[in-house]
């Protein structure tokens, strides 16, 4: 007896929530909407600013990057020297320095950089085209435990998209 109480309880719990959920559908379609608009209107406003102010000055890489003893040396080695003079370079290690401070660099990588494998990363703006991201967490986590291959690809695949000087 009490098993079909619950069992038609629960039953008039479901009808509630999708009743609810109906009615309510709208009102969370406009949000998703309002805030997919929002997201896209900030993307946009985010690359022109880059368009503006960098891409003039030859600045059109945003690399992050921190002192991690698995990719550290390998970027300052293999990856700056080779795109220094056209890279915003934040160091996640000294973001206290930055994070709170409202530069376009701080703002392109809280936008752009994402919350999972952020770090290292290189987005490069392309002016009137959308950006691209390289996340190269995973290459290292790779290479970290003796596997090269991903590192190459995703090094080989950042240089040949920014028309950069071939490997050494």
């Amino acid at each position: 007896m009490t098993s079909n109480r619950s069992a038609s309880q629960n039953g008039a719990r479901r009808a509630l929530l999708l009743v609810l959920l109906l009615l309510l559908s709208p009102v969370i379609l406009a949000f998703v909407i309002a805030f997919s608009l929002l997201w896209t209107l900030i993307s946009v406003v985010l690359s022109v600013l880059v368009w503006i102010l960098w891409c003039p000055r030859g600045k059109d890489i945003l690399l992050v990057y921190s002192d991690s003893p698995v990719w550290h040396v390998y970027m300052e080695e293999k990856i700056l020297p080779r795109i220094e003079a056209r890279s915003v370079v934040l160091n996640w290690s000294e973001r206290r320095h930055w994070l709170d401070k409202y530069t376009l660099a701080s703002l392109l990588f809280r936008h752009f950089g994402g919350y999972r494998e952020y770090n290292p990363l290189a987005i490069y703006f392309r002016p009137l085209r959308p950006h691209r991201r390289f996340r190269f967490w995973q290459a290292f986590r790779d290479y970290k435990h003796g596997k090269s291959d991903s590192l190459q690809r995703i090094e080989q695949t950042f240089f040949e998209a920014i028309g950069g000087p071939a490997a050494s």
